[in-house]
């Protein structure tokens, strides 16, 4: 039996034992490397988009490496709010702070002479980063409230969806973290890469639903079919097996149509993207993955212009204040300062009033042209401002309703706002939702 042989049938094996259907050249890749990689102590980084499956591929690395009697233990850095993580993974002192009434081990010790993986590894935040850094180099660590140093023989298996580049470049994390968790990179493709693999995916839930809930397996008819594997699948098998499950369950018909199949499949998110003010995505090198995230994007952007508004408004309030001519600045992007005597609807204004003119203003009943006369302070300026534009008020409104309508379960409630809990956690905190 040749050596191209015998890795097939070993990735054959493995996937049958954990689990994992497919046969794209990029998924046998990816376990091939887990493969090689797993009789060495090396760390990994299994990189790929959120649902496409990378918790396998810690259990492959694991089981076949030397440390499988060892513990496993796999840790969601995600789901931990940020003021209890260090306590979580390198444990804590008793007294060390409010609520330790007792010593505690963290998961790197109770990982001891085993392997952890750190799923979500993006989201730790910079301080517990030096901390994981420190282990990595030299395997020590220190618990919260203690100056002992500690020691831990410990695998790291990481996993992340967040692009590096751009984290590393905005400051969110560490690069010297970043290359000593990624000695050796294991991609895993998204769905819409193995297409051959996505009607293996289909019948395979499809199966299972059907034994689950004692009832006859849904097909899918060839127009149904070609739907099936032109769709993106932005949640990738996650999605894919929500989606069968969901059919299997509400559809009478067994014999699935192309026209049934598209009211299971959310609408292209291309094609319903609202437009930004100004083109600011489009220089920024950057994505956005839903209508959630540009919402945020716009609602920050206006924050910040709404801080330069006033910053203005004061330095005009000043030198008029001094007899001296003020000379608006237009900002370049989101708004413009108009000294001028006419408003846009024709109006003749004052000689000594200060037209302020949002683009959007004509479209948006909530802001409107604002009509600022010299005598006017800029405490009065910054009011109207904040009472039409209350950032943080939307912020804590859309928190509190998503908390209500999960009846205040906050993973449900992050995942429903696209957030980790962490960051939930913190706004929670922040606007006393709690």
């Amino acid at each position: 039996m040749s050596n191209g042989t015998m890795v097939k049938t070993e990735i054959q094996n493995i996937k049958l034992r954990f689990g994992i259907i497919g046969n794209s050249e990029g998924l046998n890749r990816a376990i091939d490397i887990a493969m090689q990689v797993a009789p060495t102590d090396l760390s990994v980084l299994v990189t790929g988009e959120s649902g496409v499956g990378k918790e396998s591929f810690p259990k492959i690395i694991h089981q076949f490496s030397g440390r499988k009697h060892g513990p496993y233990i796999a840790v969601n850095c995600g789901a931990i709010p940020e003021g209890t993580i260090d306590s979580e993974l390198f444990g804590h002192e008793k007294g060390a702070f409010t609520g330790a009434i007792s010593d505690r081990n963290g998961y790197f010790a109770e990982a001891n002479g085993g392997t952890i993986f750190l799923d979500e590894v993006g989201e730790l935040p910079l301080s517990t980063q030096a901390r994981l850094l420190r282990v990595l180099e030299s395997g020590e660590y220190i618990k919260v409230g203690s100056s002992k140093v500690q020691k831990t023989d410990v695998r790291i298996v990481a996993a992340t969806n967040v692009n590096f580049s751009e984290a590393i470049a905005d400051g969110r994390f560490r690069e010297d973290l970043y290359y000593r968790l990624n000695t050796v990179p294991i991609k895993v493709p998204a769905l819409r890469e193995r297409t051959d693999d996505i009607g293996l995916l289909f019948r395979k839930f499809a199966s299972d639903f059907a034994e689950k809930y004692r009832m006859p397996a849904i097909q899918l008819t060839e127009d149904a079919k070609r739907l099936l594997v032109s769709y993106s699948w932005p949640g990738n098998i996650r999605q894919l097996k929500n989606i069968t499950e969901q059919i299997s369950i509400i559809e009478t018909n067994r014999d699935i149509t192309a026209d049934i199949l598209r009211n299971y499949l959310p609408a292209r998110q291309e094609s319903r993207l609202p437009a930004l003010f100004g083109g600011k995505a489009s220089g920024s090198g950057k994505g956005f993955e839903n209508e959630r995230e540009i919402l945020y994007q716009v609602l920050f952007d206006m924050r910040r212009d709404v801080t330069d508004l006033k910053k203005l408004v004061h330095e005009i309030m000043e030198e008029r204040a001094a007899g001296t001519p003020a000379t608006p600045r237009p900002s370049a992007q989101s708004y413009q300062y108009l000294h001028s005597p006419m408003s846009l609807s024709g109006e003749v204004l004052p000689d000594n009033s200060l037209s302020l003119v949002h683009p959007i203003a004509t479209d948006h009943p909530s802001v409107q042209p604002v009509k600022l006369s010299s005598e006017d302070s800029d405490e009065q300026a910054a009011e109207y401002v904040e009472e039409n534009l209350s950032l943080d008020e939307v912020e804590k409104d859309m928190i509190r309703k998503a908390l209500e309508r999960h009846h205040g379960k906050r993973k449900n409630a992050a995942a429903d706002l696209k957030i980790s809990e962490r960051t939930l956690y913190r706004k929670i905190k922040e606007y006393g939702l709690d």
